[in-house]
């Protein structure tokens, strides 16, 4: 988990200007939910780490499957082992910048939009997704709500249980950043 969070910052690091500061999280909290015709399906993760660049918006995040938390351990057994094949997969990762130019030096909610590339199960897709930043008194913090469908990162959902899983997933992520200065 520490090693991911160090590639995150050695990875904005380098596209960092020296003296400026880098904001780090390593306690996001990222959750999926759906909704299907028997039986609705929620997880949390509360591990998810992520480096933002307000100097140039570069942002990245990465969260390990394995620390999704279901209520029943049948599900969180099927969905490391028979969807997201975790030990295969490890990690769910973002990469990509914040499109809206940020003053992180004034208190405010900013509405962003956020282009990169989104690697679930191996599979990576360019995606634009909506977000909100706050700043408030030094402390920032982002949120997003977007859509996955499990067909456009090649997790199959046997025909079988298709009642119980739905095919496209909600993806709720919120994370507190903390200054970290580079040098």
């Amino acid at each position: 988990m520490k090693y991911i969070g160090l590639i995150l910052l050695a990875w904005l690091s380098i596209k960092n200007q020296a003296g400026q500061d880098l904001y780090a999280c390593k306690n996001a909290k990222i959750s999926l939910f759906s909704t299907a015709p028997l039986e609705d399906i929620s997880a949390v993760s509360n591990s998810g780490t992520s480096v933002y660049n307000p100097a140039t918006g570069d942002l990245a995040f990465s969260v390990a499957i394995r620390s999704f938390q279901f209520p029943k351990s049948l599900m969180q057994e099927h969905f490391n082992e028979n969807y997201m094949e975790s030990d295969k997969y490890p990690r769910a990762s973002f990469k990509g910048k914040i499109q809206e130019a940020i003053d992180i030096t004034k208190n405010g909610s900013y509405p962003v939009n956020v282009a990169g590339e989104l690697d679930v199960h191996g599979v990576k897709q360019t995606r634009t997704i909506p977000g909100t930043v706050v700043v408030n008194n030094g402390t920032v913090s982002m949120s997003a709500e977007f859509m996955v469908k499990c067909v456009d990162h090649k997790i199959d959902i046997p025909t079988l249980v298709f009642k119980h899983i739905a095919e496209t997933i909600k993806m709720n992520v919120s994370a507190t950043y903390m200054a970290v200065k580079s040098n």
